[in-house]
């Protein structure tokens, strides 16, 4: 019990339940590996889908570990550093922000036939997308560090916990997508307008996350 009071107090739990909803938004807002999950669903069937939600989500593993052991070390040798790292994600996620507002609000989806592929297959398709992607290890360096909540553990540990929460949002709200695929699909066939409002949704998530970087302390 007496532990248990101890983790309480080295914690910042509203860091960390902003981190889980920013992840959960993001994982909402139209993007390529959310749409990639709803077209395979929609093509190969659910199964396809999750076997394709679990190889984006395991890809997310790797950039974890990479961001956690270099950021880490970045950390204990520079605040100067640091604060370049937290100005730069805060930068970056500007950018993302911009490129939304400048991009098409319409989600395309292509439905056409195609051969299906092994849930086996898919899973390394999934998990090949995201481990050689370098956006995505740039969104992880800008998003990451920020939402450090802990003075006193181990900041590999921090950025551990926060990949696996990371992960866990991907999971349920990429699972979610496989399985409602069929209704998802024709929802948003029938609600042009939706995709406008996912966008701009997108949009304050990217520019809410980048303040909240640049205003952060250590």
């Amino acid at each position: 019990m007496h532990s248990l009071f101890l983790v309480s107090e080295v914690v910042n739990y509203p860091i960390l339940m902003g981190f889980l909803v920013s992840s959960m938004a993001l994982a909402i807002s139209p993007g390529p590996d959310n749409i990639f999950v709803l077209t395979q669903s929609i093509s190969n069937g659910t199964k396809s889908g999750l076997a394709t939600v679990f190889g984006l989500v395991a890809g997310c593993l790797v950039h974890t570990s990479l961001m956690a052991f270099g950021v880490s070390e970045v950390i204990k040798r520079s605040d100067t550093l640091f604060f370049a790292i937290k100005l730069f994600g805060a930068m970056y996620l500007m950018y993302l922000a911009y490129k939304v507002y400048r991009s098409d609000a319409s989600i395309l989806l292509d439905n056409e036939n195609k051969p299906s592929k092994s849930p086996l297959k898919l899973f390394w398709t999934g998990f090949t997308m995201n481990v050689l992607n370098p956006k995505v290890a740039i969104f992880f360096l800008a998003f990451f560090p920020g939402f450090l909540f802990s003075k006193e553990l181990n900041t590999v540990v921090q950025f551990y916990i926060l990949g696996f929460l990371f992960m866990f949002s991907a999971l349920l709200v990429f699972g979610s997508i496989a399985m409602l695929a069929g209704a998802i699909s024709s929802y948003l066939i029938a609600h042009k307008k939706t995709g406008v409002y996912l966008k701009w949704m997108q949009i304050v998530v990217f520019v809410g996350i980048a303040v909240y970087l640049f205003l952060s302390d250590k």
